[in-house]
């Protein structure tokens, strides 16, 4: 079933989450691992990551230098297609922009409509470390709304190689991120809500948010996109604190603000377990908080960890 479908069917808040595809070379067993804890709460679907391919440079015995282009987190495709046929849930992959021609992206998406997968969460992708700004395929997508339009004109029964006969229109449903503290790229908020309230109007379904671990930035950001006319399901992304350096490594990779009650908690612990204690309680009053005013699903960010999500979802769901 489509995304959309489960949020417009439903009277309660859905429990969803999203998880990472094993290193390269690793077995699936990891993702089996991570998934059965949390089975109990019917998640009623699971995302997927996409990684974009990184470049490493091999020396040769003569001193030459080769550059090659290597994916660290294979199998996004073979791993939604694993949770259907295991768990019967439906997996939704994402899709991104970065190291792939509009042409590979087609053919993804041909593979993702054979194995019966119509759910794709669309994103731009991040830069990788040897870039200083993202670098789009040369025959590829600069932004996300890019992907949503190739995806419905798929839909639309229109194919990258427009010689094709009688093409099968593919039937996704379409979902985008959105940023309640803003993409650090955008100039200002506005700037931002105008390209999501694009991605909408081109035909993007729903919306998952960046992490947050202030509730209020999250209500005002639906605010806003309400008064900007943006009308499309907004689900919450959560991801719990359970160390002491993600009060700074998170807030530098994902440029979000964690909470001054939240920060001066954390600092008055002397070992992580109890931080993680602290992060699962602040966790629990946040999904509390969002299930009260209504939100149509909590999306956890669980980064291939269960037991934080677990607890958190034994308290609530």
């Amino acid at each position: 079933m489509k995304v959309i479908e489960y949020l417009k069917n439903t009277k309660k808040t859905l429990f969803s989450f999203e998880i990472l595809p094993p290193l390269k070379g690793k077995s699936i067993q990891s993702i089996y691992d991570g998934i059965d804890p949390l089975m109990e709460f019917k998640p009623s679907f699971i995302d997927v990551t996409y990684h974009r391919q990184e470049y490493v440079y091999k020396t040769h015995a003569n001193g030459m230098l080769e550059k090659l282009s290597v994916r660290k987190r294979p199998g996004t495709v073979g791993i939604c297609a694993a949770i259907m046929n295991r768990y019967h849930i439906d997996a939704v992959p994402h899709l991104i922009c970065g190291g792939f021609s509009v042409e590979e992206t087609e053919n993804a998406l041909i593979d993702l409509q054979f194995l019966g997968i119509d759910n794709v969460l669309l994103l731009r992708g991040d830069s990788i470390k040897t870039e200083k700004n993202f670098t789009p395929d040369p025959n590829g997508h600069n932004y996300a709304l890019d992907l949503v339009k190739q995806v419905v004109g798929m839909n639309n029964g229109q194919y990258h190689d427009e010689e094709l006969k009688d093409v099968a229109p593919t039937n996704f449903c379409i979902g985008v991120a959105g940023y309640p503290e803003k993409h650090f790229e955008a100039p200002n908020f506005n700037s931002d809500l105008k390209y999501l309230k694009m991605k909408v109007d081109a035909g993007a379904e729903y919306i998952v948010t960046q992490m947050f671990f202030d509730n209020k930035k999250y209500f005002d950001f639906v605010d806003s996109c309400r008064a900007a006319g943006i009308n499309v399901p907004i689900i919450p992304g959560l991801k719990t604190l359970t160390t002491r350096s993600q009060l700074s490594v998170l807030p530098s990779f994902f440029h979000i603000d964690i909470p001054t009650e939240l920060t001066e908690a954390v600092d008055k612990c002397k070992d992580d377990k109890k931080i993680k204690d602290i992060g699962v309680e602040w966790g629990i009053n946040q999904t509390k908080e969002l299930i009260a005013n209504g939100v149509p699903c909590i999306h956890f960010y669980t980064m291939g960890k269960s037991d934080v999500t677990s607890t958190i979802a034994k308290a609530v769901f």
